[in-house]
């Protein structure tokens, strides 16, 4: 039986040379699985409409042995290209993508994560990253699934409560327009990564990554300009303090360039990392 849908590519991985193995959210239909039989070769009528976050309506004939799927047609509705073009952005919408596949079941209709899933891969696109956007992704989710955390119950200073609970009920371009500061941005992040823990079981793949470049993302250049001794940082032995410059340039090197741009060549990377290690 053939039928459509409109979906978001959660993650693609090789089946055959010439077959990919494609993961969909779809609004109706939930979390499913297509086969692309020949989507590999040059030919293919699916050549460039299959990469990771790509919008589309589809066509596919449901498999009654499996809850693999055979994928007929697609149409693209959107690429979300910027994502294609700063490994930050494609870490954050890595890390969305396995927890909606941690979180949720294979053929179970979720409209609204699928709606949540979509606002956020434009929010990621169009707007400046900031931490409060993935906490926002994360508490709507636990909203979603039913465990929403109850603020009154928890240890946290009563601003950062305030700032749970707007992120939580408002929309992407309020919870940008929202200001925490640093600490209450450490504290909301330590209890949301132990609060995962203890209702998943595990942190989603990807947590640190999607947060890590938010230490020194809103002013790098200020960082980078001066030269007076860091305060605070221990010295490695044998070693003497270390001035600015030279320990950013040591979180350059363990980071990848995180504070910086990345090349294309970085992006296409980690998603090719990705697209194998995700199975």
């Amino acid at each position: 039986m053939i039928q459509s849908a409109t979906g978001l590519i959660l993650r693609t991985r090789p089946l055959t040379e010439t077959s990919l193995i494609v993961h969909w959210l779809t609004p109706d239909f939930g979390r499913i699985a297509t086969v692309a039989k020949g989507a590999r070769r040059l030919k293919s009528p699916f050549l460039g409409k299959l990469d990771l976050f790509y919008l589309a309506d589809l066509s596919f004939s449901r498999s009654r042995r499996s809850d693999l799927h055979t994928l007929r047609e697609i149409s693209l509705r959107e690429t979300h290209s910027a994502l294609r073009q700063d490994i930050r952005r494609l870490r954050q919408a890595a890390y969305a993508a396995a927890f909606v596949e941690q979180v949720t079941e294979t053929g179970t209709p979720l409209p609204a994560v699928y709606e949540l899933m979509r606002e956020f891969l434009v929010c990621l696109c169009r707007q400046k990253l900031a931490a409060q956007t993935v906490f926002a992704f994360e508490l709507k989710m636990l909203r979603e699934i039913g465990l929403q955390p109850k603020w009154e119950q928890t240890g946290l200073a009563a601003g950062t409560k305030k700032i749970a609970a707007a992120l939580t009920q408002s929309d992407w371009l309020a919870c940008l327009r929202l200001k925490p500061a640093a600490a209450q941005t450490a504290e909301l992040r330590r209890f949301l990564h132990g609060f995962l823990i203890f209702h998943l079981g595990r942190l989603p793949r990807g947590r640190a990554a999607a947060l890590a470049d938010e230490v020194f993302a809103d002013q790098p250049s200020q960082l980078i300009k001066t030269r007076k001794p860091v305060k605070n940082i221990p010295a490695q032995p044998g070693e003497q303090e270390a001035t600015e410059n030279q320990y950013m340039s040591k979180l350059d090197t363990k980071r990848h360039d995180r504070c910086a741009e990345s090349s294309p060549s970085k992006v296409r990377r980690f998603r090719r990392e990705m697209i194998l290690t995700i199975r």
